[in-house]
């Protein structure tokens, strides 16, 4: 079985002190800054020379980030704690070329001063902490991962959001899959997009989505996942199983690239889908990109009502791309997948409103033989039953959470003509099912308490034990490897213990 090395290729990722979340060049500077602090309370005929050699480090740190790995806002408050540091620590040097005596402030007047400089330097490596680059889990699977992005127009069905009547309904698809073993120092696929401009634009929109400032998370774009871009199938010959992925309101088809990399380390081929006017930016291949258009009405009335047509609008995108997909397969065009996907055990999946958009699916179309919802509201109709295998991820429900919310998942699963499972982890918030803990503050009320790489595992390894027993037949009951990962409730079809 082959495995990389963790961090034997990944650039400047492998720069990142897991404790800080700031790379060596940025633990550099942090240290030359509060040495410059440090340099005012020395004994006077230690004190320039502490002080010329921290500011020497602090600058050549600074040019050097700026040429190479470049230049984070979490290094601007260390920068401006060692601005004000600075002349105090170089007094004694700049008095002694001038023949003037030394000079130090007393000691009462100069501790507020270095307190006040310390702090601001302390808010850098905090705010590091908090903003981190993403660090990619190394995924666990025997393979190694490709990924490519493929746009496919479906000529059959019009574009609702637009008012042109030739306009066709586009979408953007990311592929991840099993891959042969790259080149060591081979680069590393971009994080949200095909460039890092590509990956500029989608980070804004989502900042702005969700009313934060971009400067916040500048860090995410410049972050690389684990696939390699285009690497070559693995060349074992099998065919895999297929899961398509739909992201969150306004979410875009990066969101689970940690979720989605571990499965295709595990041998399954994962398609994850833009939706137009929908997802916070999609980028088109003529360059054009495509922002989202659905917004709340502030009526849950009406906002119940625009869900459910857009969660239909996503249930067509799903199937639309499984037929573009058997298509590939038998080759409709070369592709190097062609021949490799098991389009007969497709799997259909979900974040929040995703996996409504996974179970509509599931309901319409018959060739997805399993379901999953990662913490996804089940918007639009809950008929006809699910015949399909499902699972449903969730957060704990507490009294914050929506009242229709369970009623709604256990009619949907309740009523379903095959076994279906909800699955509620312990410490999960509704961003735990997504990338958000590798990059977000980890604050538990946004991104649970599961940890920056204990989500992702979590999430993608439930995901793994219910599909490898859905959909590849693993031997036993997948009760007990569900069970692992949090409180389980079985929904047996009626008529069934």
């Amino acid at each position: 079985m082959w495995r990389r090395v963790p961090g034997a290729d990944d650039g400047r990722v492998t720069e990142i002190h897991r404790g800080l979340s700031m790379s060596l060049l940025e633990i550099l500077a942090l240290s030359a800054a509060v040495s410059l602090v440090v340099a005012r309370w020395l004994p006077p005929s230690a004190r320039p020379h502490a002080a010329l050699a921290a500011g020497a480090v602090l600058v050549l740190s600074v040019l050097v980030l700026g040429l190479t790995a470049g230049f984070r806002w979490q290094l601007l408050p260390v920068l401006a704690g060692a601005a004000l540091a600075l002349p105090f620590a170089l007094a004694s040097l700049l008095r002694r070329r001038t023949g003037r005596a030394p000079w130090r402030a007393r000691w009462w007047l100069a501790l507020p001063g270095s307190l006040a400089c310390v702090g601001l330097i302390a808010t850098g490596p905090v705010a590091a902490w908090a903003f981190p680059l993403p660090v990619f889990p190394e995924p666990t699977g025997e393979f190694a991962v490709g990924t490519r992005v493929v746009q496919w127009t479906d000529p059959d069905r019009p574009e609702t959001f637009t008012a042109d009547p030739d306009d066709r309904r586009t979408v953007v698809v990311q592929l991840w899959y099993p891959a042969r073993p790259s080149p060591a120092g081979v680069e590393r696929a971009q994080y949200l997009g095909r460039t890092e401009q590509e990956a500029r634009t989608v980070s804004a929109a989502l900042a702005h989505g969700v009313g934060l400032p971009g400067f916040l998370i500048d860090g995410v774009p410049r972050a690389r996942s684990r696939a390699v871009f285009d690497a070559p199938v693995e060349s074992g010959g099998g065919r895999f199983p297929v899961v398509l992925f739909s992201p969150g309101s306004g979410g875009v088809r990066t969101q689970n690239t940690a979720w989605a990399e571990e499965l295709a380390g595990h041998g399954y081929v994962v398609a994850a889908l833009d939706h137009p006017y929908d997802s916070a930016a999609v980028v088109l291949s003529d360059g054009r990109t495509v922002t989202t258009e659905t917004a709340s009405s502030g009526d849950p009335d009406e906002d119940r009502e625009l869900a459910a047509g857009w969660t239909a609008i996503r249930a067509a995108d799903l199937g639309f791309v499984l037929t573009r997909l058997d298509a590939l397969d038998r080759g409709e065009t070369a592709d190097p997948l062609t021949g490799r996907l098991d389009t007969g055990r497709a799997a259909v999946t979900g974040h929040s409103m995703g996996g409504a958009a996974a179970l509509q699916a599931a309901r319409q179309d018959h060739r997805f033989r399993a379901v999953v919802d990662l913490d996804g509201y089940p918007h639009g109709p809950t008929s006809p039953a699910l015949d399909q295998p499902a699972l449903a991820l969730t957060q704990a429900v507490t009294p914050a959470t929506d009242p229709g919310y369970l009623p709604r998942l256990t009619e949907a699963l309740g009523s379903a003509t095959a076994t279906s499972y909800r699955l509620t982890v312990p410490g999960a918030a509704h961003l735990t099912f997504m990338d958000g803990p590798l990059y977000l503050p980890p604050v538990p009320s946004i991104v649970g308490t599961l940890g920056r790489t204990g989500s992702p595992r979590a999430i993608a390894g439930a995901t793994l034990a219910f599909l490898d027993a859905v959909l590849r037949e693993a031997p036993g009951d997948p009760t007990g490897p569900l069970s692992t990962y949090g409180n389980l409730t079985v929904h047996h079809p009626a008529g069934r213990p």
